[in-house]
């Protein structure tokens, strides 16, 4: 049996528990070398998955060395397959079969950080997301986008999952939107891809809890009701109390919210991002263990939010956002050290 669906159905067991981390930026280093020890770091620690974007849309082609994975102009759109382009994923994906590495690889993002939805617009003919979601044309730019990366790492076994969306949002519309949108896609995937595990990448809004705002229904989710979908493989939850309003204590009862439904749906939850400016280890590690206290029963694995280590080539220090654990320190011996030896 292939290593990938191994896993799916050691997670469908929810009897264990995996320990990962995500990384925006390490499909845009232009020295494959960097890549290569990265993901040797993440393999000595004990890391098992990795999430990381595959895409990168611009609506216009930059300089030269610029790395870009879809441009935009008028109402078409061209996959860059070259150099600065998607052989930037390729050594991604080459140094995570070389390192065991599973990966989780997004389509598009809510946000316009590296284009998102919104680099769409123009070539589709729409001006929010909630119009990007339903309009025809552009679902057959994005499916056509999706169809290419995942013809381009179908057989690879460092392959973990397809996810639709970095945090997709439909604030004020009906759930209805982003849940057929959800089952759609899903579809489209699975009709690409009989193998791999396919997930939302959502941040877990929409559920039964306090009343709180991450509770509610008003950026359109209705989390259960996505995770039922058939081609949905298994549940996605974040956490950023500081941006949501919340106090950091109450993360715990964000993640058994989550767990409880996954367990009803026997279907297992990834905990896929999570982070505080300050204080990492002492808030994030109570996380880790209420998560790892689930194991049994919806939980299966998490994320922190975000990867930090040293660029070999250049001696300099990714992208710090404030949440980001760096190789080497000790907020890593407390998040990962620790926790993976939790884990056992």
């Amino acid at each position: 049996m292939k290593a990938h669906l191994t896993l799916w159905f050691t997670l469908l067991t929810l009897a264990t528990d995996y320990a990962g981390t995500n990384s925006y930026w390490i499909p845009f280093l232009t020295n494959d070398n960097d890549v290569d020890v990265i993901m040797g770091h993440l393999e000595t620690s004990g890391q098992k998955i990795l999430r990381v974007w595959g895409f990168n849309d611009v609506t216009s082609v930059p300089g030269s060395g610029t790395v870009y994975f879809q441009a935009f102009s008028g109402s078409s759109a061209t996959i860059n397959t070259g150099a600065n382009g998607l052989q930037r994923l390729d050594a991604v994906v080459k140094a995570a079969e070389k390192h065991g590495i599973k990966l989780i690889i997004n389509f598009v993002n809510n946000w316009t950080d590296y284009g998102g939805m919104a680099a769409y617009f123009s070539a589709c003919g729409v001006s929010s997301n909630a119009q990007w979601y339903t309009a025809s044309r552009c679902q057959t730019l994005y499916q056509t986008y999706i169809k290419a990366v995942i013809s381009r790492y179908r057989n690879s076994n460092a392959v973990f999952a397809w996810e639709l969306a970095n945090e997709p949002r439909c604030n004020g519309c009906a759930t209805s939107v982003l849940t057929t949108w959800i089952q759609k896609t899903s579809d489209y995937i699975r009709s690409l891809d009989t193998d791999h595990m396919i997930t939302v990448g959502d941040e877990g809004f929409g559920l039964a809890g306090d009343g709180s705002y991450p509770y509610q229904f008003g950026e359109g989710n209705d989390w259960a009701a996505n995770l039922a979908l058939p081609n949905i493989s298994f549940g996605t939850f974040h956490l950023y109390p500081e941006s949501w309003g919340v106090n950091n204590t109450w993360g715990n009862g964000w993640i058994q919210a989550h767990a409880k439904v996954c367990a009803q749906l026997k279907k297992p939850c990834l905990f896929e991002e999570y982070g505080v400016p300050t204080n990492h280890c002492s808030v994030e590690s109570e996380w880790q263990k209420t998560s790892l206290g689930l194991k049994d029963s919806g939980m299966a694995a998490d994320l922190f939010w975000q990867l930090g280590d040293t660029i070999k080539s250049t001696g300099q220090q990714t992208s710090n956002d404030g949440n980001t654990v760096y190789y080497g320190t000790a907020d890593w011996t407390c998040l990962v050290d620790d926790h993976v030896k939790a884990i056992g």
